[in-house]
Protein backbone atom coordinates (compact mmCIF):
# COMPACT_ATOMS: atom_id res chain seq x y z
CA UNK A 1 0.00 0.00 0.00
CA UNK A 2 1.22 3.48 -0.84
CA UNK A 3 2.10 5.42 2.29
CA UNK A 4 -0.23 8.36 2.92
CA UNK A 5 -0.09 11.37 5.20
CA UNK A 6 -3.19 11.04 7.39
CA UNK A 7 -4.39 13.73 9.79
CA UNK A 8 -6.66 12.59 12.63
CA UNK A 9 -8.58 14.87 14.97
CA UNK A 10 -9.72 13.68 18.38
CA UNK A 11 -6.77 11.27 18.33
CA UNK A 12 -6.05 11.14 22.07
CA UNK A 13 -8.45 8.26 22.81
CA UNK A 14 -11.13 5.96 21.44
CA UNK A 15 -11.68 5.77 17.69
CA UNK A 16 -9.09 8.44 16.91
CA UNK A 17 -6.33 6.70 18.84
CA UNK A 18 -7.25 3.29 17.43
CA UNK A 19 -7.23 4.70 13.91
CA UNK A 20 -3.82 6.28 14.40
CA UNK A 21 -2.40 2.96 15.61
CA UNK A 22 -3.99 0.96 12.80
CA UNK A 23 -2.93 3.28 9.99
CA UNK A 24 0.60 3.71 11.33
CA UNK A 25 0.92 -0.08 11.50
CA UNK A 26 0.01 -0.16 7.80
CA UNK A 27 2.86 2.22 7.00
CA UNK A 28 0.99 5.52 6.80
CA UNK A 29 2.39 8.68 8.38
CA UNK A 30 -0.16 9.82 10.92
CA UNK A 31 -0.51 13.31 12.34
CA UNK A 32 -2.49 13.25 15.56
CA UNK A 33 -4.39 16.23 16.93
CA UNK A 34 -6.37 16.68 20.15
CA UNK A 35 -6.50 18.86 23.26
CA UNK A 36 -4.75 16.31 25.50
CA UNK A 37 -1.24 16.57 24.16
CA UNK A 38 0.18 14.28 26.84
CA UNK A 39 -2.04 11.43 25.64
CA UNK A 40 -1.04 12.11 22.03
CA UNK A 41 2.64 12.04 22.91
CA UNK A 42 2.35 8.75 24.78
CA UNK A 43 0.56 7.11 21.86
CA UNK A 44 3.04 8.51 19.33
CA UNK A 45 5.96 7.08 21.30
CA UNK A 46 4.35 3.64 21.24
CA UNK A 47 3.69 3.93 17.52
CA UNK A 48 7.28 4.92 16.81
CA UNK A 49 8.62 2.16 19.06
CA UNK A 50 6.70 -0.27 16.87
CA UNK A 51 8.32 1.18 13.75
CA UNK A 52 5.57 3.58 12.71
CA UNK A 53 5.53 7.31 12.04
CA UNK A 54 3.47 9.72 14.15
CA UNK A 55 3.49 13.47 14.71
CA UNK A 56 1.46 15.20 17.41
CA UNK A 57 0.02 18.67 17.80
CA UNK A 58 -2.30 20.09 20.41
CA UNK A 59 -5.53 20.95 18.61
CA UNK A 60 -8.83 22.62 19.41
CA UNK A 61 -11.16 21.95 16.48
CA UNK A 62 -13.49 24.75 17.57
CA UNK A 63 -10.72 27.25 16.73
CA UNK A 64 -10.65 27.74 12.95
CA UNK A 65 -7.14 29.18 12.94
CA UNK A 66 -5.84 26.33 15.07
CA UNK A 67 -7.23 23.76 12.63
CA UNK A 68 -5.72 25.64 9.68
CA UNK A 69 -2.34 25.68 11.43
CA UNK A 70 -2.67 21.94 12.16
CA UNK A 71 -3.15 21.15 8.48
CA UNK A 72 -0.60 23.65 7.20
CA UNK A 73 2.07 22.33 9.58
CA UNK A 74 1.54 18.80 8.28
CA UNK A 75 1.88 19.99 4.68
CA UNK A 76 5.04 21.92 5.53
CA UNK A 77 6.59 18.88 7.23
CA UNK A 78 5.52 16.16 4.80
CA UNK A 79 4.97 18.07 1.56
CA UNK A 80 1.33 17.07 1.26
CA UNK A 81 -1.71 15.79 3.11
CA UNK A 82 -3.63 12.84 1.70
CA UNK A 83 -6.40 12.15 4.24
CA UNK A 84 -8.10 14.03 7.05
CA UNK A 85 -10.15 11.98 9.50
CA UNK A 86 -12.60 14.33 11.23
CA UNK A 87 -13.16 12.31 14.37
CA UNK A 88 -13.30 14.86 17.19
CA UNK A 89 -16.70 14.79 18.90
CA UNK A 90 -18.52 15.21 22.19
CA UNK A 91 -21.75 13.63 23.48
CA UNK A 92 -23.16 15.23 26.66
CA UNK A 93 -26.68 13.83 26.26
CA UNK A 94 -29.74 15.22 28.05
CA UNK A 95 -33.46 15.74 27.57
CA UNK A 96 -34.29 19.03 25.90
CA UNK A 97 -36.33 20.15 28.89
CA UNK A 98 -33.20 19.94 31.03
CA UNK A 99 -32.18 23.12 29.15
CA UNK A 100 -28.46 22.41 29.26
CA UNK A 101 -27.87 25.03 26.60
CA UNK A 102 -24.13 25.34 27.20
CA UNK A 103 -23.78 21.64 26.45
CA UNK A 104 -25.87 22.02 23.29
CA UNK A 105 -23.52 24.79 22.17
CA UNK A 106 -20.49 22.63 22.90
CA UNK A 107 -21.82 19.81 20.71
CA UNK A 108 -22.54 22.21 17.87
CA UNK A 109 -19.09 23.79 18.17
CA UNK A 110 -17.16 20.51 18.19
CA UNK A 111 -19.31 18.17 16.11
CA UNK A 112 -20.38 20.63 13.40
CA UNK A 113 -18.09 23.64 13.38
CA UNK A 114 -15.08 21.43 14.05
CA UNK A 115 -15.90 19.39 10.96
CA UNK A 116 -16.35 22.52 8.84
CA UNK A 117 -13.05 23.91 10.08
CA UNK A 118 -11.29 20.73 8.95
CA UNK A 119 -12.89 20.92 5.52
CA UNK A 120 -11.94 24.58 5.13
CA UNK A 121 -8.35 23.86 6.14
CA UNK A 122 -7.75 20.76 4.01
CA UNK A 123 -9.79 21.46 0.89
CA UNK A 124 -7.44 24.03 -0.69
CA UNK A 125 -4.53 21.60 -0.34
CA UNK A 126 -6.56 18.75 -1.83
CA UNK A 127 -7.65 20.92 -4.76
CA UNK A 128 -4.06 22.05 -5.39
CA UNK A 129 -2.88 18.41 -5.33
CA UNK A 130 -5.83 17.14 -7.36
CA UNK A 131 -6.35 14.41 -4.78
CA UNK A 132 -7.28 13.82 -1.17
CA UNK A 133 -9.74 12.04 1.07
CA UNK A 134 -12.14 13.41 3.67
CA UNK A 135 -13.33 10.88 6.27
CA UNK A 136 -16.02 12.01 8.69
CA UNK A 137 -16.73 9.96 11.79
CA UNK A 138 -20.45 10.58 12.30
CA UNK A 139 -22.66 8.22 14.33
CA UNK A 140 -25.60 5.88 14.13
CA UNK A 141 -27.23 9.01 15.56
CA UNK A 142 -27.08 10.42 12.03
CA UNK A 143 -29.70 7.83 11.08
CA UNK A 144 -31.94 7.55 14.13
CA UNK A 145 -33.00 9.70 17.08
CA UNK A 146 -33.53 8.56 20.65
CA UNK A 147 -34.66 10.36 23.84
CA UNK A 148 -31.91 12.49 25.45
CA UNK A 149 -30.00 12.53 22.13
CA UNK A 150 -31.93 15.12 20.12
CA UNK A 151 -29.15 17.71 19.94
CA UNK A 152 -26.38 15.13 19.56
CA UNK A 153 -28.25 13.40 16.75
CA UNK A 154 -28.91 16.80 15.18
CA UNK A 155 -25.19 17.47 15.04
CA UNK A 156 -24.54 14.06 13.53
CA UNK A 157 -27.31 14.48 10.96
CA UNK A 158 -25.56 17.75 10.10
CA UNK A 159 -22.19 16.01 9.84
CA UNK A 160 -23.70 13.42 7.50
CA UNK A 161 -25.38 16.08 5.34
CA UNK A 162 -22.28 18.27 5.14
CA UNK A 163 -20.10 15.34 4.15
CA UNK A 164 -22.59 14.07 1.56
CA UNK A 165 -22.92 17.54 0.08
CA UNK A 166 -19.14 17.82 -0.06
CA UNK A 167 -18.93 14.50 -1.90
CA UNK A 168 -21.38 15.68 -4.56
CA UNK A 169 -19.65 19.01 -5.08
CA UNK A 170 -16.05 17.85 -5.46
CA UNK A 171 -14.18 16.54 -8.46
CA UNK A 172 -13.73 12.73 -8.56
CA UNK A 173 -10.07 12.99 -7.57
CA UNK A 174 -11.08 13.94 -4.04
CA UNK A 175 -12.86 11.15 -2.18
CA UNK A 176 -15.34 11.54 0.66
CA UNK A 177 -16.44 8.95 3.22
CA UNK A 178 -18.80 9.01 6.18
CA UNK A 179 -18.31 6.32 8.83
CA UNK A 180 -21.22 5.98 11.26
CA UNK A 181 -20.36 3.93 14.36
CA UNK A 182 -22.92 2.32 16.59
CA UNK A 183 -22.14 1.80 20.27
CA UNK A 184 -18.38 1.79 20.68
CA UNK A 185 -16.24 1.48 23.80
CA UNK A 186 -15.14 5.07 24.43
CA UNK A 187 -14.97 7.97 26.86
CA UNK A 188 -17.85 9.84 25.18
CA UNK A 189 -20.42 8.83 27.76
CA UNK A 190 -18.21 10.19 30.54
CA UNK A 191 -19.18 13.73 29.52
CA UNK A 192 -22.89 13.18 30.29
CA UNK A 193 -23.74 15.39 33.25
CA UNK A 194 -27.51 14.84 33.25
CA UNK A 195 -28.36 12.02 35.72
CA UNK A 196 -31.32 10.65 33.71
CA UNK A 197 -29.35 10.54 30.47
CA UNK A 198 -26.38 8.93 32.21
CA UNK A 199 -28.61 6.17 33.60
CA UNK A 200 -30.28 5.57 30.23
CA UNK A 201 -26.86 5.32 28.58
CA UNK A 202 -25.83 2.46 30.90
CA UNK A 203 -28.57 0.31 29.38
CA UNK A 204 -27.99 1.55 25.84
CA UNK A 205 -24.29 0.71 26.06
CA UNK A 206 -24.82 -2.86 27.28
CA UNK A 207 -23.44 -4.16 23.98
CA UNK A 208 -20.42 -2.47 22.44
CA UNK A 209 -17.68 -3.03 19.89
CA UNK A 210 -14.06 -1.89 20.31
CA UNK A 211 -12.81 1.29 18.62
CA UNK A 212 -10.53 -0.89 16.51
CA UNK A 213 -13.64 -2.03 14.61
CA UNK A 214 -14.16 1.54 13.38
CA UNK A 215 -10.43 1.92 12.69
CA UNK A 216 -10.73 -1.15 10.46
CA UNK A 217 -13.55 0.50 8.50
CA UNK A 218 -11.57 3.70 8.05
CA UNK A 219 -8.50 1.74 6.93
CA UNK A 220 -10.65 -0.09 4.39
CA UNK A 221 -12.08 3.12 2.95
CA UNK A 222 -8.78 4.91 2.49
CA UNK A 223 -7.06 1.77 1.23
CA UNK A 224 -9.32 1.30 -1.79
CA UNK A 225 -7.95 2.05 -5.27
CA UNK A 226 -8.25 5.68 -6.41
CA UNK A 227 -11.11 4.83 -8.78
CA UNK A 228 -13.24 3.65 -5.86
CA UNK A 229 -15.00 6.01 -3.45
CA UNK A 230 -16.51 4.38 -0.36
CA UNK A 231 -19.29 6.84 0.40
CA UNK A 232 -20.67 5.51 3.67
CA UNK A 233 -20.09 2.74 6.19
CA UNK A 234 -22.26 1.89 9.20
CA UNK A 235 -20.68 -0.39 11.80
CA UNK A 236 -22.48 -1.38 14.99
CA UNK A 237 -22.66 -4.30 17.40
CA UNK A 238 -24.64 -7.23 16.03
CA UNK A 239 -26.87 -6.99 19.13
CA UNK A 240 -27.62 -3.32 18.57
CA UNK A 241 -30.98 -3.47 16.75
Amino acid sequence: MTSKVVLITGASSGIGEATARRLAAEGHRVVMGARREDRLTATAKEIESAGGSADVRRLDVTDRRDVAAFVDAAVERHGRVDVIVANAGVMPLSRLDALLVDEWDRMIDVNVRGLLHGIAAALPHFQRQGSGHFVTVASIGAHQVSPTAAVYCGTKYAAWAITEGLRQELDPGIRVTTVSPGVVESELADSISDPAAREAMRTYRANTIPPSSIADAIAYAIGRPPAEDVNEIIVRPARQR
